[in-house]
């Protein structure tokens, strides 16, 4: 059995010279997995459109076979774009998709969109609107399982607050980043540390849902 992950940046894996900045399916497939590859295609700016157009989505299509998982997380940049709206073309990318992965023998997830940490007087912001809701409905419908990471990961910045949320994301300071010498403040891509957070929900996640990796992921991204 083998993962393959479509999504956007908060999903892949980042390029070396912006580290410690990474998308949680970085971090799904530690070294101590013997059983079960993970295949990240996920790519910074994708959406629902340009995943298929860009061709990676075939490319993830053909390393299907009978039994893989397909966890699949858009929605952050097709909210970017009218026609990509979260009732029409979103939703009916989506139900593609699956039906894509299906005719392949595989099994497809739905992650809802991670969260934003945007806080107005004290209070995590809705940044996503009807994007996460229209993946749960999607999933009821077709009989798809989901892994609610908006629901989730709001859950998690609301406990932690405004001030201690910052740890997992991208904040670097003047001087503190190569790449980013002025600094960086950046409340949608994470932390190395928020990633792997991310990567063991994903991971316990689909071991409640019959795939047992929970076990096997290598823990220690708490805040």
């Amino acid at each position: 059995m083998k993962i393959l992950l479509a999504g956007d940046s908060t999903v892949a894996a980042c390029p070396s010279y912006e580290y410690p900045m990474s998308g949680w399916g970085a971090h799904l497939a530690p070294e101590t997995y013997w059983w079960a590859a993970v295949h990240n295609h996920a790519k910074g700016g994708a959406t629902t459109e340009s995943f298929r157009a860009e061709g990676l989505w075939h490319e993830l299509l053909h390393q299907t076979v009978q039994g893989d998982l397909v966890l699949i997380q858009f929605g952050h940049n097709d909210q970017k774009r009218e026609h990509l709206a979260a009732r029409t073309g979103y939703t009916d990318n989506l139900r593609r998709m699956l039906a894509d992965v299906r005719s392949k023998g595989g099994v497809p997830i739905l992650c809802t969109s991670v969260e934003r940490r945007h806080f107005t007087a004290g209070r995590l912001d809705v940044t996503l609107g009807d994007y996460p809701l229209v993946v749960r409905k999607l999933a009821d419908e077709l009989g798809v399982a989901v892994i609610d990471l908006n629901a989730w990961t709001r859950n998690l910045y609301t406990e932690l607050g405004e001030e201690r949320s910052k740890e997992l994301f991208f904040h670097v300071a003047p001087g503190e980043h190569s790449h980013w010498a002025g600094g960086l403040e950046d409340d949608t891509h994470f932390h190395e540390k928020g990633a792997k957070r991310i990567a063991v929900f994903v991971a316990e996640q689909l071991e409640a849902l019959g795939y047992g990796l929970a076990s096997s992921v290598r823990v220690g991204a708490q805040v």
